[in-house]
């Protein structure tokens, strides 16, 4: 039987921390989200905004989306600084886990080459493949974080080969999620979590703009076809 994958909110748009981020935590934790996400670029009041997620028992999640070394080293650090459980994103296993070792953060690097911001994967199907089985063969990488929708390729095909290559390990679908139909995708091929953040600031979920209303509805997505049976049971 599959399991659901988790819906990870990001507090995000256009990957960037959205500076009123504080403000939606509550109504997120009141829609039922209890995955809360956001990324290292905008990223202001981050003591608060750990202290609000956590305090109401949900999961939290920092993703990185510098592409340089040095901001790579410091989203780590401030991971460990904040007591956040997921670091993900980036793609330096060997500046990253030194610095997380001990701390319980579990860590999910983005497979494949990724550039600009907003970030894009580039290379072939088969090149981001290979390259997820290496970073999951790295003994501290949880799973991986991979940006289906900034390939140009086939992202469902995409996503169900990593999760067959990395398996056990999960795959965090992440960007440009905007669509009942790239839910359905992710969750079909085996994604163990799936980011939304721009879309639901734009709306794109239900006819209510309001933000709890755009969670509810995204939540609702996920139920599963017809004939397919999923477990609801998270896996840690």
């Amino acid at each position: 039987m599959s399991r659901l994958p988790d819906f990870i909110f990001m507090l995000t748009r256009n990957d960037v921390t959205v500076p009123d981020a504080l403000a939606h935590v509550a109504a997120a934790l009141t829609a039922g989200v209890r995955h809360v996400g956001f990324k290292d670029v905008g990223l202001t009041h981050a003591e608060e905004l750990t202290s609000a997620i956590r305090a109401a028992g949900a999961r939290i999640y920092l993703e990185v989306v510098s592409t340089d070394a040095e901001s790579e080293q410091r989203s780590a650090e401030a991971a460990v600084r904040h007591g956040v459980d997921v670091l993900m994103g980036g793609g330096r296993p060997r500046i990253v886990l030194p610095i997380i070792a001990g701390s319980g953060i579990d860590y999910y690097p983005f497979p494949g080459a990724v550039s600009g911001h907003p970030s894009v994967l580039t290379g072939t199907c088969a090149e981001i493949v290979a390259s997820a089985g290496r970073l999951a063969a790295v003994d501290g990488v949880t799973g991986l974080d991979l940006l289906a929708w900034r390939f140009p390729g086939d992202a469902p095909d995409l996503i169900d080969q990593v999760v067959r290559a990395i398996a056990p390990k999960p795959v965090i679908v992440a960007g440009s999620i905007d669509r009942r139909e790239r839910i359905a995708a992710a969750r079909d091929a085996g994604a163990a979590g799936f980011t939304i953040g721009t879309a639901v600031f734009e709306g794109a979920f239900a006819a209510s703009r309001r933000l709890a209303d755009q969670l509810i509805a995204i939540q609702a997505m996920l139920a599963p076809p017809p004939g397919r049976e999923f477990s609801a049971m998270p896996a840690r």
